[in-house]
């Protein structure tokens, strides 16, 4: 299928699908980083956002909209509004966005239909007016390409299991450290105390006294006398 692939100013990536039929393969291999743009109530190209893995996704899971990103907000908004029949033509139009994981497809819709798990996900931008110049840089940018996102989506996962595994070693190799740690200062008070135990038993043993065998004294005295 044909995807369009475009630029933020931001560095972020916005795809789109060329018509409805590549909207589909859109929604089955989107990825969990993909924040899904549509006009309001109008047909208009499925764009989607892909927020990398970090403090920007971090963030938009957190409060649910984009508002750290105003300008990235604007442009995606700005591009679904020039990819609508109806909303191009029209002086504002509202925009609604929500995350790849919130849309729900079922046998019954139509193609390029989709319906949302959770509604309370999904944010209305108002009033989005027509910016020309913002689209025009973007178009500037864009780039038609044939991904095969089946094994695009693999790979992703592939690669996350893979770092999350790693973070697993890590961690258990961080938790041996601390074990070992702790060990070894259990270790050390528990020679510390002995040491204090046996001095403290010789500093209170009663002090020796020198003897003296006498007997060869008296001995040598009677000799003597």
């Amino acid at each position: 299928i044909m995807v369009y692939f475009f630029e933020l100013e931001s560095g972020l990536k916005v795809y789109m699908g060329k018509d409805k039929y590549e909207n589909e393969d859109l929604i089955a291999y989107g990825w969990p980083e993909d924040v899904w743009f549509h006009v309001d109530d109008l047909s208009s190209a499925h764009v989607y956002l892909r927020l990398p893995r970090g403090p920007l996704r971090a963030k938009y899971r957190e409060t649910g909209n984009l508002d750290h990103i105003p300008n990235d907000l604007k442009a995606c908004c700005a591009l679904v509004k020039a990819n609508s029949i109806e909303g191009c033509k029209k002086h504002e139009v509202d925009v609604v966005y929500t995350p790849w994981e919130n849309l729900k497809k079922t046998s019954s819709m139509v193609t390029g239909q989709i319906g949302f798990h959770d509604d309370s996900k999904v944010i209305k931008v108002r009033n989005v007016t027509r910016e020309r110049e913002i689209v025009k840089l973007l178009e500037k940018t864009k780039i038609e390409d044939f991904p095969d996102l089946a094994a695009q989506r693999q790979q992703r996962d592939e690669d996350v299991r893979a770092k999350q595994k790693a973070r697993q070693r890590e961690f258990k190799k961080q938790q041996a450290i601390e074990a070992e740690r702790l060990r070894k200062e259990k270790e050390e008070r528990s020679y510390d105390r002995l040491f204090e135990k046996a001095s403290l038993s010789s500093d209170s043993s009663p002090t020796p006294q020198a003897t003296v065998d006498i007997s060869a004294a008296v001995e040598a005295e009677e000799d003597f006398m």
